[in-house]
């Protein structure tokens, strides 16, 4: 579809450590980047691109997302460097919107999908952390306070392990713990279930 618009396409890619390289290798100016990649089919694809801002701060990154994850904007948005985006997938069927998206993070802009802004907005006070929690994000937190792998997690509650994978990623996020190379988010997270007394 960008090629239609006259963009053109430094390298199409499937997995986290393809992106890893064709960022570094091929220095585009600007990256669309799926949230999701394999192998891991969390978030790595937002870790990659993450990655590669840090080691080329400024490099224009516009990110697609099944489903509107705050934290994911929160850490695009943290650098404070322009050249960002977040978008719904649903908004890539606009052309004309996607593409505007597009050159808008190309020129060191910012576009973020309105669904998004609305739920940075709206997000709940911070006194109340668990208060976001599902019941089953509450289950797998509570799991993991009893020191419980993602294995013995997703065995004793009769799912996979990457459904827990899932539901540890939303409670990161839902209690505001972004990825950062000096705190344990796991720990955090029990740290949060503890103080709460629950």
């Amino acid at each position: 579809m960008l090629e239609a618009f006259d963009f053109e396409i430094a390298a199409a890619v499937e997995t986290g450590p393809e992106l890893t390289k064709a960022l570094a290798e091929l220095q585009p100016d600007v990256a669309v980047v799926d949230v999701r990649l394999p192998p891991s089919h969390t978030d790595e694809g937002l870790q990659c691109a993450l990655a590669a801002r840090r080691a080329r701060p400024g490099l224009p990154v516009l990110v697609l997302s099944q489903h509107v994850e705050q934290l994911y904007a929160r850490e695009l948005l943290a650098d404070g460097n322009g050249g960002v985006g977040y978008l719904l997938k649903d908004r890539v069927f606009d052309a004309e919107q996607f593409v505007d998206a597009v050159r808008r993070v190309a020129a060191g802009g910012t576009a973020m999908d309105p669904t998004v802004i609305q739920q940075l907005l709206s997000r709940r006070a911070t006194d109340q952390p668990l208060g976001a929690l599902t019941p089953r994000e509450r289950e797998v937190l509570e799991l993991m306070a009893q020191g419980r792998s993602n294995a013995a997690i997703a065995g004793q509650l009769v799912v996979t392990e990457r459904a827990i994978a899932k539901h540890t990623s939303n409670i990161f996020a839902k209690l505001d713990l972004p990825v950062s190379d000096d705190d344990n988010r796991r720990v955090l997270a029990v740290l949060a279930y503890l103080d709460q007394g629950r």
